[in-house]
């Protein structure tokens, strides 16, 4: 069987040695499912250890379009810096995510053109085992103390929103009218792929802009993953919620997350629901949701994302919220 690996095989084991020491030798390393944004190595041990690679290289991840065109780095949600700066924070406010065990970020002088990391391995299933569980009991157990995460999480405030570190710069304009750009931009490519949608560009433009202008202004935002969906959170036997793929975390509005919760965690979303959230984003966010996820699913199926039924599916369900959203908007 041929070595699949980013590394090869001597780089990984002297890596390994280099932060774990040098009784942890590589017997094994399988390529797990790493989503559209990095890839994701499992690594055994002889001695039974197990630890996880990521690796965060912009040739195969399926955004790199847009990531390329970001003119505000600080914004990226993509990489190892906003990884480490994320996973310093939420560790560092006792919310469980998996430990970094070592960073290495690539210079011109290094052998390989990306970062890549060191991070503990999480034995358990993703919270999408647990939505319908078959058990009741079971279900209420793992999804109460995931609402208890989040609700904690977002209980975290402060007075300006973006990445935890406030030396990452910061914006002027209020956060909506970011996720308003970024609907609009997202719509220009749906219009271009599917006729019902296209059908409707102004309509769509004119609530956007009409949801907008009903947000009053805002001097606190809550702590936020960004894409906290079942499949971002993995679960361990002893029922405990792990956060994974935080590279978008940041404080934000808490409505942005919720509305998200809303959509993939359905009937659910009930261990989540808070008091205090502003309708008005809330009707903004979940139209700009719809368009995105529109948009997303026909760029991981244009690009080559290897399951083309989950991307289709994906943009089809999302294009009907959409369309529906234009049908009941009075």
């Amino acid at each position: 069987m041929g070595w699949t690996c980013h590394l090869d095989q001597a780089d990984l084991q002297e890596y390994v040695e280099k932060v774990l020491g040098t009784g942890y030798v590589v017997a094994e390393v399988t390529r797990m499912h790493g989503g559209a944004q990095k890839v994701v190595y499992k690594i055994h041990c002889d001695n039974g250890f197990v630890c996880v690679l990521y690796v965060w290289d912009l040739t195969m991840n399926y955004f790199q379009e847009e990531i390329a065109n970001e003119h505000d780095v600080h914004e990226r949600p993509f990489g190892a810096h906003s990884f480490e700066m994320n996973n310093r924070w939420l560790r560092e406010h006792g919310i469980l995510t998996p430990a970094l065990y070592d960073l290495h970020v690539h210079t011109k002088q290094s052998r390989y053109p990306f970062d890549y990391a060191l991070v503990e391995y999480i034995e358990g299933q993703k919270a999408e085992a647990y939505v319908q569980h078959p058990d009741q009991r079971v279900q209420d157990e793992v999804l109460e103390r995931l609402g208890d995460m989040i609700a904690g999480m977002h209980a975290h405030q402060r007075q300006i929103y973006g990445k935890s570190d406030p030396s990452e710069g910061r914006r002027q304009e209020p956060c909506h009218l970011m996720q308003l750009d970024n609907a609009k931009e997202q719509l220009s490519y749906v219009v271009l792929h599917h006729a019902a949608i296209r059908d409707h560009h102004d309509r769509l433009i004119a609530i956007l802009n009409e949801l907008e202008s009903r947000i009053d202004s805002r001097k606190r935002y809550g702590y936020i993953h960004g894409e906290l969906g079942p499949d971002h959170v993995l679960v361990t036997e002893r029922f405990e919620p792990y956060l994974i793929d935080i590279e978008g975390a940041q404080f934000f509005d808490t409505e942005h997350e919720h509305t998200f919760l809303e959509l993939r965690f359905g009937e659910s979303y009930r261990y989540f629901r808070p008091t205090g959230l502003d309708p008005n984003r809330m009707l903004f966010y979940r139209l700009h949701h719809y368009i995105s996820l529109t948009s997303g699913g026909l760029k991981l199926l244009h690009r080559g994302f290897p399951d083309p039924v989950f991307a289709r599916s994906l943009s089809d369900y999302h294009a009907r919220n959409t369309l529906r959203f234009i049908e009941e908007w009075r």
